[in-house]
């Protein structure tokens, strides 16, 4: 008596097992949906964020690179920077290595040489920050000294 009931539930498990596959993968799309909704599109829009970055990078700006540097971007090339990290101090980093833009420059405004030269836009004044920096002792002495 038993196993002809088995052999009835078993006939009627494979009529129905075209459902049943369904709701054993449910489970797979439902995670897949929330990975890509938590995981995915975000990523997605900040890769995408640090390409505009990228892209409008421009003489003045004040950068961050990969490497901790802080510095002021003097020339854009293609994928190189040429960054000022002290007075006189320029090193060439891959455009890619910049993480973060701490200081934007303007724009220049119209009525410039018009040559659309990335190089030739506008550079915040130095002068306005000289009076603060010249009081502060250069190179090691910052930090040997003491007050």
């Amino acid at each position: 008596m038993l196993i002809s009931e088995a052999y009835a539930q078993t006939a009627d498990a494979g009529a129905a097992g075209g459902a049943n596959v369904l709701f054993q993968f449910a489970p797979l799309i439902l995670i897949f949906v929330v990975f890509y909704f938590l995981l995915i599109r975000p990523q997605q829009k900040r890769a995408k964020e640090h390409r505009d970055m990228l892209g409008a990078l421009r003489r003045g700006d004040r950068v961050v690179t990969g490497g901790g540097i802080i510095g002021t971007v003097q020339k854009v090339a293609d994928d190189e920077l040429t960054v000022e990290i002290a007075e006189n101090v320029r090193v060439k980093v891959l455009r890619s290595t910049v993480t973060t833009v701490l200081a934007r420059t303007e724009p220049a405004k119209g009525g410039g040489s018009g040559n659309g030269d990335k190089d030739e836009e506008a550079v915040p004044p130095a002068a306005a920050n000289a009076p603060a920096e010249a009081d502060k002792p250069k190179g090691l002495g910052r930090f040997l000294s003491r007050k």
